[in-house]
């Protein structure tokens, strides 16, 4: 089992601290040095997120373990990573289960200075830097670094970034064609219109011991389950005539707990709360899908609504959207300006039913990417389990496709499977 763990020790940086003998090995007790990370010495794990898939959790960011004497002044963005060659092992074999302790932005204090890790996957892009409310989106003063890897990853440390922060990546394709995109790891964003990522760092205090500590019981399925579907923007409204007014997750948590447990419900099951742009969609159409939405408050929020059930003796289901995703400039549709989440193949790539784009389930990467999402609402959010919506279309490629507009797999057939080794 040791292969699929992803190793997540302490950040560290330093030329002199991480040989790249150790980064090769992907090595966490490199200890941190007085000099920038140089790309091919920096050595850094990650974090843990459920002990079977990943090890246990580290200390909180921080390239300060060991503090220098003197601190040297910093440039626009400094050259620093979060990921261990292990990382980028099991990221590119589709087993890395905890890439939102890497990808996406993290406090970090670096020499001395206080601010934010970037990082992002644009394989196919030619220029990436990190626009906001910091550079008053301006495009070419922030440009993150690309891995020497080949990985695909741009990343970089911008000082005295905060938390709160809108930003987005500007993204150059090789074309030269100029997109603005949200950050797919990102844990907060703007109240729909609005499409920007926020930088985020959760400091929710969780009270739900009693049941966590026994939840493998009342989660078990030799356990009666009995459970109540919602979708929260839909199940009582501040006033019915107002279509966008809705009640927060604390207001909701109030009237739903005793509600639930009077019916003598076991489970409550949450229509999808990922971020996503319509209303419409009733959340099955995502961009942001490691960030509770928005429009009922902040992800310490949507923590304490979970609390809130668990103290009650009640267990909490999300609906779990891996299947497709929408086209909104700002989202994952043609990241870096080529199919970089979706299949190329529209045969595949694209759902007639729902307007919308398919994972490419054959691109490791995307399969790190959706085993993350399912173990970062179960780890973060203490989410009890995932409901998986629209399985059929995944499983069938000639799922509600007519004769002749699919692409059988390799031996001829409707599943889709992963191509046999060549």
């Amino acid at each position: 089992m040791d292969d699929t763990n992803a190793s997540v020790g302490k950040a560290v940086t330093g030329s002199k601290a991480a040989s790249k003998k150790a980064a090769d090995k992907g090595d966490t007790t490199a200890k941190v040095g007085k000099k920038s990370a140089a790309p091919k010495k920096a050595a850094a794990g990650g974090q843990g997120v459920f002990k079977k898939a990943i090890t246990e959790h580290a200390e909180p960011h921080s390239a300060l373990a060991e503090q220098p004497d003197t601190f040297r002044e910093l440039g626009a963005v400094e050259a620093f990573t979060l990921f261990s060659a292990k990382d980028i092992e099991l990221f590119q074999a589709g087993r890395h289960y905890g890439l939102y302790e890497k990808f996406g932005s993290h406090a970090v204090t670096y020499e001395g200075v206080a601010g934010t890790y970037f990082a992002v996957w644009a394989p196919s892009a030619a220029f990436v830097s990190v626009v906001g409310e910091f550079n008053n989106w301006t495009p070419h003063t922030h440009t993150l670094l690309p891995r020497w890897d080949k990985s695909g990853i741009w990343e970089g440390f911008i000082p005295d970034v905060k938390q709160g922060q809108l930003y987005k990546y500007f993204i150059r394709a090789e074309s030269g064609e100029e997109l603005w995109k949200g950050d797919p790891f990102a844990r907060f964003w703007e109240v729909r219109p609005k499409t920007a990522s926020i930088t985020h760092e959760s400091s929710y205090k969780w009270k739900d011991k009693k049941w966590m500590d026994g939840r493998i019981k009342k989660n078990s399925l030799k356990s009666p389950y009995s459970v109540y579907e919602l979708h929260l923007g839909s199940w009582r409204k501040p006033d019915p005539n107002e279509a966008e007014v809705f009640y927060a997750y604390g207001e909701i948590a109030e009237k739903l707990v005793p509600y639930v447990k009077d019916l003598g419900f076991t489970h409550i099951e949450l229509m999808p709360i990922s971020e996503h742009p319509f209303d419409g969609s009733w959340g099955y159409q995502q961009t942001g899908y490691y960030a509770p939405t928005s429009r009922y408050g902040t992800p310490e929020e949507f923590m304490a609504f979970v609390d809130a059930f668990h103290q009650a003796g009640i267990g909490v289901i999300l609906d779990w959207v891996a299947s497709h995703f929408p086209y909104d400039d700002h989202g994952l549709f043609r990241f870096d300006g080529s199919h970089v989440y979706e299949y190329a193949d529209m045969r595949k790539g694209y759902h007639p039913d729902w307007n919308s784009y398919v994972f490419n389930y054959a691109r490791a990467e995307v399969r790190s990417f959706l085993g993350s999402n399912a173990i970062y609402w179960l780890d973060k959010f203490h989410v009890d389990g995932l409901r998986v919506d629209a399985v059929a279309s995944m499983i069938h490629l000639n799922y509600s496709r007519k004769e002749g507009t699919w692409e059988p797999n390799e031996n001829g057939g409707p599943e889709n499977r992963r191509p046999s080794p060549s």
